[in-house]
């Protein structure tokens, strides 16, 4: 089973995203909230996404814990993270977030309702829906009923 580190892991919609990738997916929760200390053995401390050493320090993480796939769910960690894809990418670790090009294009929903059916996109297919389409998209959000746009879902 593939690796993913999960960022911003603490937040309400980061652990409805847990549920859904749990059996996808062995999961290391990421975080730069403070965390109380009866749960500190449950996430990897992260700096915050405006961060200098951002992107090096979790791109350490994810080497040091052997991660495939880094998932960010904040916007200032995607912002970030869509500038360093090639680092990672040098390193076997795939980001899972638009680059920056598409980054600036796209409509960002903040906490998405658990009414709206969620896509995780990797190298353009969908693994949380039995979806068999090819697309263009890379990371999570939610798909148009045609197709042809997608919104990212980040965590607030």
């Amino acid at each position: 089973m593939k690796k993913l580190l999960l960022t911003c892991a603490t937040r309400a919609f980061a652990m409805r995203i847990t549920q859904l990738l749990s059996d996808k997916f062995e999961l290391v929760l990421a975080t730069s909230d403070e965390v109380p200390t009866v749960f500190k053995n449950r996430y990897t401390q992260i700096p915050k996404g405006v961060n200098l050493t951002y992107a090096h320090e979790v791109l350490k993480v994810a080497l040091d814990l052997s991660c495939d796939y880094v998932l960010p769910l904040g916007l200032d960690e995607i912002q970030t993270l869509s500038r360093s894809k090639i680092l990672f990418e040098e390193y076997g670790i795939h980001v899972l977030c638009p680059g920056m090009e598409e980054l600036v294009e796209l409509s960002v929903l903040e906490n998405p309702t658990k009414e709206l059916a969620l896509s995780l996109f990797i190298g353009g297919q969908d693994v949380l829906n039995s979806n068999s389409e090819d697309y263009c998209y890379e990371g999570l959000g939610l798909l148009s009923d045609s197709g042809e746009s997608f919104i990212l879902a980040v965590a607030k």
